[in-house]
C-alpha cells in the first residue's frame, strides 16, 4: 500500500510543533483509526484528531462521532484498531457449500433463471445474484 508522508509546521518560536500527517492512498477505517490511536499518543485532543484527519483524508475522513468515539475508546484503554466481532446471526447462503451447490446446477442447466436457481437452494435472489456474479464471475445466466 502506497503512503505519502506530509510534513506540517505550526506554531512560531518555541511553541513551534511538527506533525507528520500520513495519507495513504487507500482510506479504509482501520487506517484512520490508527492515525486516531496516533494522535491519542502524542496527545491531541478529540478535535484537533478529526481536523487533522479531515485534512489528510478530505470527504472520506470519518465522521466527527466516529471520531469522537474511538478516541474515547483508547482513551479508556483500547489497544486495538480493528472492529469489534459484530453479534447476530451468520451468512449462511453464501458460503463455500452453497456457492459449490449453485456452481453445480448452472453447469448442469446453463438455462436456469436465477428465480430457478433461488427455488432450488433456497437462498435470497440477491444471495444468488452476489454468488453468480461475485463468487463465480458470471455475467449472463
Amino acid at each position: 500500500m502506497a503512503a505519502f508522508v506530509q510534513l506540517a509546521v505550526v506554531g512560531r518560536g518555541s511553541n513551534t510543533c511538527v506533525y507528520v500527517i500520513v495519507i495513504f492512498t487507500m482510506c479504509e477505517s482501520t487506517e484512520q483509526r490508527s492515525c486516531i490511536k496516533f494522535c491519542f499518543k502524542i496527545g491531541k485532543t478529540a478535535t484537533e484528531t478529526y481536523q487533522l484527519l479531515h485534512q489528510a483524508y478530505g470527504e472520506d475522513a470519518m465522521g466527527r462521532t466516529q471520531v469522537f468515539d474511538w478516541f474515547r475508546r483508547f482513551k479508556v484503554g483500547r489497544t486495538s484498531v480493528e472492529s469489534d466481532l459484530r453479534s447476530g446471526r451468520p451468512s449462511t447462503s453464501r458460503n463455500e457449500e452453497m456457492i459449490a451447490k449453485v456452481r453445480t446446477i448452472v453447469r448442469n442447466n446453463r438455462r436456469l433463471t436465477v428465480l430457478e436457481i433461488t427455488d432450488d437452494c433456497r437462498i435470497s435472489v440477491g444471495s444468488c445474484d452476489a454468488i453468480l456474479t461475485d463468487d463465480l464471475h458470471m455475467k449472463h445466466v
